[in-house]
């Protein structure tokens, strides 16, 4: 294996979107997981993920379709403080760096990214490109987001490895021809990785 391609969400930090409802409820009248359907259920959660639209234009159709009081800053500052670390994972990027190209494959938008690269910035050092899903346009598990990654994997798809929380992910990983480990934080992955030949 000479490139690893590594999520972000739930695989070197988690997230919990709940966060950001709670700090976010005293602004509206709508009750918590009217809410969170608001900002995380519909089209425009999408479209910012992929990128057709930006920060400011999503900030203004969540505060409108969560019926929120709150200035642009108050939204962005809450709705981005949802990280914490996975020690398991950042761990061992530095272990994985010295064999191995590694590349961020991450589904995510411009808030979470901004706040996410500043928060981990220690961390993701280590890593020789990202592919965060609002700059390339795409989502996975569209086989578009994997057809660009593939651009920066400087390697053959089969000398690559995917390391993803996501069963349909890892599934279009698959079909798209690079081996996967799927994540799961109750399972040593130091272990697993090197059951795939993976050098720590």
């Amino acid at each position: 294996m000479r490139t690893i391609f590594i999520d972000f969400g739930n695989v070197i930090a988690f997230f919990d979107h709940q966060r950001a409802v709670a700090k976010l409820a005293r602004y509206t009248d709508l009750p918590p997981h009217e809410l969170t359907l608001a900002l995380y259920g519909g089209v425009i959660e999408e479209d910012y993920e992929c990128g057709r639209i930006g920060t400011s234009e999503y900030i203004h159709l969540a505060t409108r379709d969560g019926r929120l009081t709150c200035s642009p800053d108050e939204f962005e500052a809450a709705f981005a403080d949802i990280f914490t670390a996975n020690p398991e994972v950042c761990g061992l990027i530095p272990k994985l760096k010295k064999h191995h190209r590694l590349v961020l494959a991450s589904n995510t938008n411009d808030a979470h990214y901004r706040k996410y690269c500043d928060q981990f910035a220690d961390v993701l050092k280590h890593f020789d490109e990202r592919c965060p899903s609002h700059l390339v346009g795409h989502r996975k598990p569209h086989r578009e987001y994997f057809e660009h990654c593939q651009q920066h994997a400087d390697a053959a798809p089969h000398e690559c490895l995917f390391l993803d929380d996501y069963p349909s992910n890892i599934e279009a990983a698959k079909a798209f021809g690079w081996n996967c480990v799927s994540y799961r934080p109750d399972e040593n992955l130091a272990d697993r990785l090197r059951d795939m030949g993976i050098q720590l």
